[in-house]
C-alpha cells in the first residue's frame, strides 16, 4: 500500500468523522505517532473537527433569555420584589422599566417617590440585572420594537391583575398579540394603594383626636383595625395586614448561604419601615465594611414602644421580606432585640456593629439606655454616615401634605381593586 497517497484518509474523514476522531484521540492518548494518518498532527485536531464538541465547548452556547417587566414601583414593597423574583425565574436576565413621573401623573396620579429614589430601590433588588428609566406606562408598538431590537428582550412580563389605560384598553395588548407576553401571579396582601391608605388614615384619625383636644404626628386608623390597650391604658391602633406569611416565601427571598469560617460579619439593625432609598444606600455602605451583612429587624412591639403607637406602618414579616430582597443583605434576624447584647454578638460572631447617622427622632427617650452600649464598650461599634436624609416619617409626610390628591387616587384605585377581587381566580405561580 502506498502510504504517501493519503487520499483515502481524507475520504474516510469525510464519511466517518466520528470514527476517525476516535482513532486520532486514541493515538494521542497512547502517545502513538500520527504520521501514519497523513501527517495530521494531534494539536490541530481541535481546529480540524470543531463541531465534535469533544475538545472544547461550542463558541455559541444556549441563548440567554432576556425578560422585561415594568412598573411605577412607587412605595416599593415586598409585593414588587416578589413580582420581579417571579419574572427573573422566567428567563436568565431581567430588565426592569421604571415608568416616568409624567406617565404616572397622567395615568394614576402623583408619585410619592422621585425617579431617582425609585431607581435606587429597583436597582437594589437581588433579581434585577438592568434598569430602563422613564419607561412608558403603556407598551406601545414603537417601545415594544425598541425592547425587542435594541434591548434584545424575548418576553414581556406582567402580573395576573389587569393593567388598564384611562380609555379602558389593556396596556399589554400589543405584547400579547405578538406572542411575547408571559404572566406571573400577583402577590396578595399588599399594594402601594394599601400602604398609602395606611398613611392616609392618619388624616382622619388626626381630625378625630383634634376634636378630643389631643394631637399626634402620625397615627393609625382605628376603623377596620384591631385596638388593644397599652400598659398605661392608652389605646394603640394596629394596622390590619392582609399579608399571610409562609415559610416558603421567606426561603424564596433568602440567599440560603451562611458566612464563611473567617468572614467579617457586619451587623446593622433597625425598623426598616416603609423600605426606602435611604435604607438601600445605608445597607450598601454597611456591606462594603465586611464579607457578610447581617440585618436585625426589630419587632412591631419594640418599634411601637420606642417610636409611638403609630409605628410601624409595615409589619414585621412585611419589613423582613423587603430587607431580604435587597442585594446587599446576606441574612436577617426576624425580631431582633432592641439592644445589641453580648449574647447576640457572640451567637452570630459579629465583627462590627454599625448604625446610620439619619434615623427617626427618639428625643422623648432622653436618658434611656443606649442600645449600642455593649458593642461600644467592646470597640466594635461604628457610626456610618447616611448617604441620604430620607426617613420613614419624611416619606409619610409627603403623602400627608398632599393627602387630598392621594385620597382621590386611592378611591379610583380601590374601585379597580374591588373588581379584581370579585373576578379573582386561582392562578398557579410561585
Amino acid at each position: 500500500m502506498d502510504f504517501e497517497n493519503n487520499s483515502w484518509i481524507w475520504e474516510g474523514v469525510s464519511h466517518y468523522p466520528h470514527l476517525f476522531g476516535g482513532i486520532m484521540l486514541t493515538a494521542a492518548v497512547l502517545g502513538l505517532s500520527t504520521s501514519f494518518f497523513g501527517g495530521i498532527s494531534v494539536p490541530s485536531l481541535t481546529y480540524f473537527w470543531p463541531d465534535l464538541g469533544i475538545f472544547h465547548k461550542r463558541k455559541h452556547g444556549k441563548k440567554r433569555i432576556r425578560v422585561y417587566m415594568d412598573g411605577c414601583f412607587d412605595l416599593m414593597h415586598y409585593g414588587h420584589a416578589n413580582a420581579l423574583r417571579q419574572a427573573k425565574a422566567l428567563g436568565d436576565e431581567l430588565v426592569v422599566g421604571i415608568v416616568s413621573d409624567e406617565e404616572i401623573i397622567a395615568n394614576k396620579g402623583p408619585p410619592v417617590l422621585s425617579m431617582e429614589e425609585r431607581l435606587v430601590l429597583v436597582s437594589g433588588l437581588k433579581w434585577v440585572d438592568e434598569v430602563i428609566a422613564n419607561a412608558p406606562y403603556a407598551i406601545t408598538e414603537q417601545f415594544m420594537n425598541t425592547l425587542f431590537n435594541e434591548h434584545k428582550i424575548d418576553y414581556i412580563i406582567h402580573g395576573d391583575d389587569p393593567c388598564l389605560l384611562p380609555d379602558g384598553t389593556d396596556a399589554y395588548a400589543l405584547a400579547k398579540k405578538a406572542g411575547r407576553y408571559k404572566q406571573i401571579k400577583r402577590t396578595e396582601g399588599v399594594s402601594s394603594t394599601d400602604i398609602v391608605g395606611r398613611i392616609l388614615s392618619y388624616v382622619k384619625d388626626t381630625k378625630t383626636h383634634e376634636d378630643q383636644n389631643s394631637s399626634t404626628s402620625l397615627r393609625g386608623e382605628c376603623d377596620n383595625t384591631n385596638e388593644v390597650q397599652g400598659e398605661k391604658g392608652q389605646s394603640k391602633c394596629l394596622h390590619l395586614s392582609h399579608f399571610l406569611p409562609t415559610s416558603r416565601r421567606i426561603v424564596q427571598f433568602s440567599n440560603g448561604e451562611g458566612p464563611g469560617p473567617n468572614a467579617r460579619i457586619v451587623y446593622i439593625d433597625g425598623a426598616f419601615d416603609l423600605f426606602h432609598a435611604g435604607h438601600v444606600e445605608i445597607l450598601k455602605n454597611a456591606r462594603q465594611l465586611g464579607d457578610f451583612l447581617l440585618v436585625g429587624i426589630h419587632t412591631d412591639q419594640a418599634i411601637s414602644e420606642h417610636r409611638g403607637a403609630h409605628y410601624p406602618i409595615m409589619h414585621l414579616h412585611e419589613r423582613s421580606l423587603s430587607v431580604l430582597a435587597c442585594r446587599y443583605v446576606d441574612e436577617v434576624i426576624i425580631g431582633a432585640p432592641w439592644e445589641v447584647t453580648k449574647d447576640v454578638i457572640t451567637t452570630f460572631n459579629i465583627s462590627l456593629v454599625v448604625h446610620g447617622t439619619v434615623a427617626e427622632s427618639n428625643s422623648f427617650l432622653n436618658g434611656a439606655q443606649d442600645p449600642y452600649e455593649v458593642p461600644k464598650s467592646m470597640g466594635i461599634f461604628h457610626m456610618l454616615e447616611s448617604p441620604k436624609g430620607i426617613t420613614t416619617t419624611s416619606v409619610a409626610q409627603r403623602i400627608i401634605a398632599n393627602h387630598e390628591a392621594y385620597l382621590k387616587r386611592n378611591v379610583k384605585k380601590a374601585e379597580s381593586e374591588k373588581k379584581y377581587y370579585a373576578a379573582k381566580k386561582y392562578v398557579y405561580g410561585e
